[in-house]
């Protein structure tokens, strides 16, 4: 099968240097590219709900007045536009990538940038144009079913008669891990990710720390969430190693990390 550039086409790189440009846009019209992006990653996207919430800037990115991806801005505050956050390339032009995430750079403005680093295209092109690369987030996803026991509890889901302990931290969540008829800890999953992913969260009161609690309650809201037609994820703090040894004893692994750091790098960089 030929393609535009077998015809002399726009794509005919043979003919002469393809040119990148980048252009604002509405949400709609990156929508295929982003379903594209999602399919390619297959993980948790931590930001993916700014784009329904109306918190973001879209861009298409261009190749000789041809529309073959995408970037997407947020704000580190929701009414600034200040964060690279998304940017997708077809396969097809993804060795232009440097040229066109330049372009959207300059076209944008945006200060800085921010990404998972299990997107490797954006993280790769985060080492290329960012100084101050930092990381404060560790991202989980999961890994094995674990068996884990405890003598006297059990999970349930959590009833208008319940009276939970105040929390400090996460909300109080839909399901309760009861020990002798005592609430010791409560989860959930957030719903607001790319399908089919969502999010653990969980509390455990503080006297009843670090006996292992927080981890079988996570074993058992992890089959609610598939039973839910949902896949477990999670994402705590780089120095929270408490919340982070209990996700992993319920059976996830770290999966990626998220990183930050200031776009300036904007050097001329060849196709």
């Amino acid at each position: 099968m030929r393609d535009r550039g077998d015809r002399g086409g726009p794509f005919d790189e043979g003919e002469r240097r393809m040119t990148s440009t980048v252009v604002k846009a509405k949400l709609r019209d990156i929508l295929s590219f982003r379903a594209l992006f999602l399919q390619e990653s297959n993980f948790q996207i931590r930001y993916d709900a700014c784009h329904e919430r109306g918190w973001t800037d879209s861009y298409l990115l261009m190749i000789d007045g041809v529309p073959v991806g995408y970037g997407s801005i947020k704000g580190q505050e929701i009414k600034d536009r200040d964060t690279v956050f998304e940017f997708f390339v077809i396969p097809s032009f993804r060795k232009m990538s440097s040229s066109l995430f330049r372009e959207l750079l300059v076209t944008s403005g945006a200060p800085l940038i921010e990404c998972q680093s299990n997107d490797l295209p954006l993280a790769s092109l985060l080492f290329e144009f960012a100084t101050a690369i930092s990381s404060d987030t560790v991202l989980l996803g999961d890994h094995v079913a674990t068996r884990r026991v405890i003598p006297g509890a059990s999970v349930r889901r959590r009833t208008k008669a319940d009276r939970p302990f105040e929390h400090s931290v996460e909300p109080v969540g839909d399901y309760v891990l009861d020990v002798n008829g005592e609430i010791v800890a409560t989860a959930g999953f957030l719903l607001h990710y790319n399908m089919p992913f969502a999010d653990l969260y969980m509390e455990v009161r503080e006297d009843c720390r670090g006996r292992g609690f927080a981890s079988f309650l996570l074993q058992e809201v992890k089959k609610e969430c598939y039973l839910a037609g949902r896949v477990p994820a999670a994402r705590c703090g780089l120095g929270n190693a408490a919340s982070r040894g209990a996700l992993i004893n319920a059976g996830l692994r770290v999966s990626g990390f998220m990183l930050k750091g200031e776009a300036s790098r904007l050097r001329h960089t060849e196709s």
